[in-house]
């Protein structure tokens, strides 16, 4: 059986054979990553992803999983919770994407679509281009598509492109990041989805203000599971 060393090793020869790759394991990850990040959603081989899954497994499980049912509700149907969601074991999870909806390919990017991608592993970006593909243009705001979660210890992610506020807010932003959520809702209902963990969508890079998005995120749900009681 490899170290977690002599894994990281193996992926990054993989990825990019000529490169020189550090001795100590912090380094590794971190050139690891990188690679992950910028890798063009291309084929990788059987070996290649049996040593990825392994590898990316024990790293999830060393942060430690939260399961959903451990959680306490805030109110019927809606939880509050605060960590890193790509250790989050429920139906779905949603991740905040740009219209390409390839990823982050900036290396190590603080973005919770980086972080996505980096876990899940190679999987979910070339499953993300077969449905841009296959859909021929750019994922409108407010919309969404559900894929696999691959390594996750969730079974879905949905992926959402968020409202991007440039200057001022406005009422349209406003709807579309309720759409936002409200698709994710329909797709979660169409995949009898039981449980769903919402990002933040849009308060990051996209710069939604914090305070509004989130009394937008609460009263979209909120008026959403008067409707439908499958979902928590």
């Amino acid at each position: 059986m490899m170290t977690r060393s002599e894994r990281m090793e193996y992926l990054i020869r993989y990825l990019a054979p000529a490169i020189n790759i550090p001795k100590k394991e912090e380094e590794k990850w971190i050139l690891l990553r990188s690679l992950l990040n910028i890798r063009a959603p291309l084929p990788v081989s059987k070996d290649f992803l049996e040593v990825q899954n392994e590898f990316l497994k024990v790293e999830i499980s060393f942060k430690g999983i939260t399961d959903i049912s451990q959680l306490t509700p805030i109110r019927d149907q809606i939880y509050l919770w605060q960590g890193d969601i790509t250790t989050l074991a429920a139906d779905g999870i949603v991740n905040a994407v740009n219209s390409r909806m390839l990823g982050c390919f900036l290396p190590c990017h603080h973005c919770i679509d980086n972080a996505i991608h980096t876990y899940a592993g190679v999987q979910l970006r070339i499953a993300c281009a077969e449905q841009m593909h296959k859909q021929g243009f750019d994922e409108p705001v407010g919309r969404a598509k559900i894929t696999s979660a691959y390594n996750l210890p969730s079974n879905y992610i949905l992926h959402t492109v968020g409202p991007t506020i440039n200057n001022q807010l406005t009422e349209k932003h406003c709807e579309q990041l309720a759409s936002c959520y409200r698709s994710c809702l329909d797709l979660a209902v169409q995949h009898d989805l039981a449980s769903l963990a919402f990002c933040c969508i849009s308060t990051g890079e996209f710069h939604f203000p914090k305070k509004r998005a989130a009394e937008i995120a609460i009263q979209t749900v909120t008026d959403y599971n008067r409707l439908n009681k499958k979902i928590k």
